[in-house]
């Protein structure tokens, strides 16, 4: 029952992703992105590549800190091919076993750790991220120079304040046995974004995109809070659509929204295929000594 149960919400998920990207391009002139890809310029996107390449390798030390708080004391090496089988996982096999369930179903197998203590460090991993999302969102919101979105700095000011206050206080409340790494976790996921941003802004520059560049990356954030959403499939679809509606609100051309969407989208794909290797050869684990993270 739970195999066909997972059969069919990979089924749904696929459903989802066709029809929302069947109805961006009956919005644009698929046409027009394409020849917006075409005039690509090849060493920005190859500088998207390595940024988006960093900030996964960030992301996979920040979340080896909490694994570390936990006494699983896996190495840097170990951890990161754990993390890119996680990503092939999370975007090729939506069906079968999720990224984040087979990191936490590899990590109670092989080490002493409760599992509820394994699937709340995943979740905080997930929520230090989009915490950031956030943050970084209502900054660059107090930025544009858009009417609705002007007469609402200062609750953007106050929602990034609260933001962290709020998950600050949530992890010492409640996840006391890994607060004392909560700074340094917020530290990597801002480090995170700001190299997906900067992945972002290499995009923008391959495809010539010289106006407007606040808003494009206000919109890539949004698009990012959205995609987590498990809905759709490695969020294709609803990154698209979200892109086409920032667009139309900010007075964005709708056509480079959606090639800048794409062309982020294939930048994933590439590197989660690499997972693949690791799905074929599962990785050996190691663990180094003491709370170094050590590769």
């Amino acid at each position: 029952m739970a195999k066909w149960r997972k059969k069919g919400i990979a089924l749904l998920k696929i459903a989802i992703s066709l029809v929302l990207i069947y109805f961006v391009f009956t919005k644009v002139d698929f046409r027009e992105v394409w020849a917006i890809l075409q005039k690509s310029r090849p060493v920005y996107i190859g500088l998207a590549l390595v940024f988006f390449i960093a900030s996964k390798v960030f992301s996979a030390f920040r979340l080896n800190l909490y694994f570390h708080r936990l006494g699983v004391l896996l190495t840097q090496k170990s951890n990161l091919r754990l993390y890119l089988l996680g990503m092939f996982y999370n975007l090729f096999l939506p069906g079968g076993i999720g990224g984040d369930a087979y990191k936490g179903y590899i990590i109670r197998k092989k080490f002493e750790v409760g599992t509820k203590k394994v699937v709340a460090v995943l979740l905080l991993d997930r929520l230090s991220g989009m915490l950031l999302l956030f943050v970084y969102a209502c900054l660059l919101a107090m930025g544009l120079n858009d009417r609705l979105l002007s007469d609402y700095r200062i609750l953007f000011g106050l929602g990034t304040v609260l933001g962290i206050l709020v998950f600050w206080l949530l992890n010492k409340r409640f996840f006391e046995y890994v607060f004392p790494v909560f700074w340094k976790s917020v530290g990597y996921s801002a480090l995170v974004q700001g190299l997906q941003l900067a992945s972002l802004y290499c995009i923008l520059c391959a495809l010539s995109v010289e106006n407007h560049i606040l808003a494009y990356l206000f919109v890539f954030l949004i698009s990012s809070i959205v995609s987590v959403v498990p809905l759709t499939i490695g969020g294709i679809g609803s990154r698209e659509v979200t892109f086409y509606y920032g667009a139309l609100w900010l007075g964005l051309n709708q056509d480079t929204s959606i090639g800048i969407s794409m062309t982020f989208f294939l930048i994933t794909a590439i590197v989660s295929l690499l997972g693949a290797y690791f799905h074929l050869r599962k990785p050996e684990l190691s663990v180094g000594s003491g709370g170094n993270n050590r590769s």
